[in-house]
């Protein structure tokens, strides 16, 4: 991953899993939201592959590209709600974009991915009459609009209050489990990492490359790389060797 001659990160090489909600973590300015644009399509690697399936993401044709992105839901770290639509809108532009649904099947299908984030009757509100969790809330049930194989969460729990977080994690967990879609989460915040976490990348930041990966968990009980250990305990590894 790299900005001109500037290499931000090499030698990556993990697998995300069907099924699984993988963390890409790191510290700040590792590049955990440069490695998700390259996932999804909107910054091509310096070198390397991206594969889904057997499909060389960034080496397929134009279209086979496109056509691999509709499988993809993107949840951004602001929401990036339309203020000027209601909540329905927003959540129906990807299945008037991209479906030959009829308005009365499209309102169906945006009240049900609704109702799955908890904001049943929120139809009609705009963005700027919620609060931001129920922003992050309804930003998911837009990326959910398409029933995406792969959904992606760039810093999910930024802004939030504990609270609007910690239900946040817990929605992240019942899709997983519900509706078996594989999710990819950039995130430095350690409480989602441990209650979301099965599998995971850590950035190096002074390395610049990974440096460890696998369950978040297993990783805070085995991993004794000092930077991986340092980021999952917050520090208290440093403090202790001192």
């Amino acid at each position: 991953m790299a900005y001109g001659d500037f290499v931000l990160m090499r030698d990556l090489n993990f697998t995300v899993n069907r099924g699984e909600v993988f963390i890409v973590m790191g510290g700040s300015g590792c590049g955990k939201s440069t490695l998700m644009k390259i996932l999804v399509g909107l910054k091509e690697p310096a070198t390397g592959q991206v594969f889904y399936g057997d499909t060389s993401f960034w080496e397929t044709s134009p279209e086979e590209r496109e056509r691999l992105m509709r499988h993809f839901g993107i949840l951004y770290q602001s929401g990036a709600l339309w203020s000027s639509m209601t909540l329905e809108e927003n959540v129906s532009v990807p299945l008037s974009e991209y479906t030959d649904l009829g308005p009365s099947q499209i309102r169906e299908i945006v009240s049900l991915k609704l109702a799955l984030v908890g904001l049943a009757g929120f139809e009609t509100f705009y963005p700027s009459e919620i609060s931001g969790g129920m922003k992050k809330r309804a930003g998911l049930a837009r990326a959910m609009a398409l029933d995406p194989e792969v959904l992606f969460f760039d810093e999910p729990s930024a802004g939030l209050d504990p609270i609007s977080a910690r239900l946040l994690d817990d929605l992240i967990i019942e899709l997983a489990e519900s509706l078996k879609t594989t999710i990819v989460v950039v995130t430095h915040e350690l409480a989602s990492i441990f209650a979301i976490g099965t599998n995971s990348v850590f950035l190096d930041v002074e390395a610049r490359t990974m440096t460890a990966s696998g369950d978040p968990k297993k990783l805070l009980e085995e991993c004794q790389i000092p930077n991986v250990r340092n980021f999952l305990t917050r520090g208290e590894a440093k403090s202790q060797a001192k």
